[in-house]
């Protein structure tokens, strides 16, 4: 961080604030893996100072969703099926190990607050009307709430944070993603309330077995569709 923004919380705010704008979009697919991140549009784009977007794309670096090259500024981080590979093992690595955690250190509150979440992921609709392969934003939303929710538990800030920038690139391989091949046998909502039921039961080792096969069946069906990025 600057010695500018730590001395104007004002700066700080609007960094946050260009950090949170940009990841959506980058998670949202408004700009493409690979895509070059030139400082004059997005100053254009945002509506901000050169400073605060320069903060934005340093933190976006660090959770892992942007890159920068020598001389050439920022992109949004490529995608491969090698790298989706090394990324599903490190979520099973890590979002399992949290899991437990949370299994073993959540309290009341965290277990409502997984039901709720689960409630609301199966109230919301996964497909758009008329469609069997698109899934919906708000069940993407839902989705990835419940989730994070489900982590939520664990008292490591450190873990916690590793997390969750594994289910962002999580998205953005999603997001890049052609819709699966169907398969009578994928149950997502079966999933979820095996998953819920295992953690408010404080079954760590089950909860964990069962968050393992989850991101596995999900990363075993996915197809990329890599986009072709023309060169600035």
């Amino acid at each position: 961080m600057s010695d500018t923004t730590k001395s104007n919380p004002a700066a700080t705010t609007r960094s946050a604030e260009i950090f949170d704008a940009i990841r959506a979009d980058v998670l949202g697919g408004v700009f493409s893996p690979g895509e070059r991140l030139p400082f004059a549009r997005l100053v254009d784009k945002y509506q901000c100072s050169i400073g605060s977007l320069r903060e934005a794309l340093q933190r976006l670096g660090e959770v892992g969703l942007v890159e920068s090259f020598a001389q050439q500024g920022f992109r949004v981080v490529e995608i491969s099926e090698a790298d989706l590979a090394d990324l599903t093992q490190a979520r099973i690595e890590i979002e399992v190990t949290v899991l437990r955690h949370a299994v073993r250190e959540g309290d009341i509150a965290w277990e409502g607050s997984a039901v709720a979440a689960l409630h609301m992921l199966e109230r919301t609709p996964r497909h758009a009307e008329g469609s069997s392969q698109y899934i919906t934003e708000e069940w993407a939303t839902a989705h990835a709430a419940f989730h994070r929710t489900l982590l939520s538990g664990c008292t490591n800030r450190r873990l916690l944070g590793v997390a969750a920038q594994l289910r962002d690139a999580a998205e953005l391989y999603r997001r890049w993603s052609l819709p699966p091949v169907a398969d009578p046998s994928h149950d997502p909502d079966r999933e979820h309330r095996e998953l819920l039921q295992a953690a408010v039961q404080r079954d760590s080792d089950r909860a964990g077995q069962l968050l393992q096969e989850h991101i596995q069946k999900a990363a075993s069906r996915q197809r990329l569709r890599i986009p072709a990025i023309a060169v600035a």
